[in-house]
């Protein structure tokens, strides 16, 4: 990196040239990383159940942490003296922390939405906070992550596009507030963030004022919200084209293969989402053969790995019928391993999507995985 560069910037490298879809690098204080890239997330500065070596061993490049949660628990005070989030849980490479906007209108009850902000019940303790765009910011800058997000207003789905006008128009208003309370962009990158609900010219609108403010990357919220897949991709296709070419651009809460396979091939440099180590802890695995649900009777004595394709440490180590004796005795081992194989899965996913952008052949990669992995079940748009 070279000082004619921002902390954080994209360098384009190919586009395929049967999709549009991007190869990249995102270059930041603290590493680089190729794009397309899913981000394993780390909620409370850990990524459930893994170490951040064992992540490393996967070539995680970067990880995504909550700053709502981090708020919360322990407080961000305490990080910044600890040296910094990267220091605190010991991880070298990039930094990503949310807004914590999601998280605090999800309270739903306990939360009440104004122009100041959002007024919220903490979940741990029932102490009463505001999130404001300047608070967010405020705490992301101590938290000291590479890529810090503006406070958004998440338009839920379905929202009227009374509602999702008015939602987007506020984001907006919030980014103007979050832009002049960023105390350290020469360290941090702010990315902007996109709304509009499920609605064609909300999203062109919401694209077009937040790419007004001149930011390192840009992201898409308020998709994967619950709305049918084909929406979500009508909306990448509204929204993507209009967003600058030499900037990342992030699909924010994705992390299902067939998400992420057409996420990129619109034109998505970034993803993050629970998924794999969520449905690990519930003894679910992905495998190149879809879902295996490993709890199952049907895995007892079945020793064979989770995935006779797969080469990650669990699959090269320990059968199904292990790891089935692991989470039905309740040891907390299988749980991790289901977790280590689900992000293995998914890092290794977007491995081949980039060596498939590369040599120009991703709609044929696309229909050999979905092939097998949904059994021709998906429909795609």
């Amino acid at each position: 990196m070279t000082s004619d560069h921002p902390p954080v910037w994209y360098e384009a490298l190919h586009v395929c040239r049967q999709t549009g879809a991007r190869l990249g690098t995102v270059h930041t204080p603290h590493g680089s990383f190729p794009t397309p890239a899913f981000m394993p997330v780390g909620t409370q500065a850990t990524v459930k159940g893994m170490s951040p070596e064992e992540l490393l061993s996967m070539d995680a490049g970067v990880i995504l942490a909550n700053t709502y949660h981090l708020w919360m628990r322990p407080g961000p005070d305490i990080v910044r003296d600890a040296g910094g989030l990267h220091r605190f849980m010991n991880w070298p490479r990039t930094l990503l922390t949310d807004s914590g906007g999601f998280q605090v209108f999800s309270l739903s009850d306990l939360r009440r939405i104004s122009e100041e902000g959002v007024g919220f019940k903490s979940h741990v303790d029932g102490s009463r906070h505001v999130l404001t765009p300047e608070k967010s910011i405020e705490v992301q800058n101590d938290l000291g992550a590479d890529i810090i997000m503006a406070f958004d207003e998440c338009t839920p789905w379905p929202a009227e596009p009374e509602y999702a006008q008015r939602s987007l128009e506020r984001t907006t208003r919030w980014l103007e507030r979050c832009i002049k309370a960023h105390q350290h962009p020469d360290r941090q990158a702010l990315f902007g963030i996109i709304q509009g609900g499920t609605h064609a010219e909300l999203r062109r609108q919401s694209a077009r004022e937040i790419t007004s403010f001149d930011l390192p990357g840009y992201a898409l919220g308020g998709l994967s919200v619950g709305e049918p897949a084909h929406l979500m991709y009508e909306m990448l296709e509204e929204t993507l084209p209009l967003l600058p070419a030499d900037k990342p651009r992030y699909l924010m809460g994705v992390g299902t293969p067939d998400y992420l396979i057409e996420g990129a091939l619109r034109g998505v440099d970034m993803f993050d989402c629970v998924l794999p180590t969520r449905i690990g802890r519930n003894g679910t695995v992905l495998t190149s053969q879809g879902r295996l649900i490993v709890r199952d009777a049907g895995c007892a004595r079945d020793f064979r790995p989770l995935d006779e394709t797969c080469d990650c440490y669990v699959c090269r180590n320990y059968s199904r019928a292990y790891i089935r004796h692991l989470i039905k005795a309740g040891e907390m081992f299988g749980l991790r391993l289901t977790s280590w194989h689900n992000l293995h899965f998914l890092l290794n996913l977007m491995r081949q999507i980039r060596q498939a952008i590369a040599s120009d052949r991703l709609l044929d990669f696309r229909e050999n995985f979905y092939g097998k992995f949904y059994l021709g079940r998906v429909q795609r748009q």
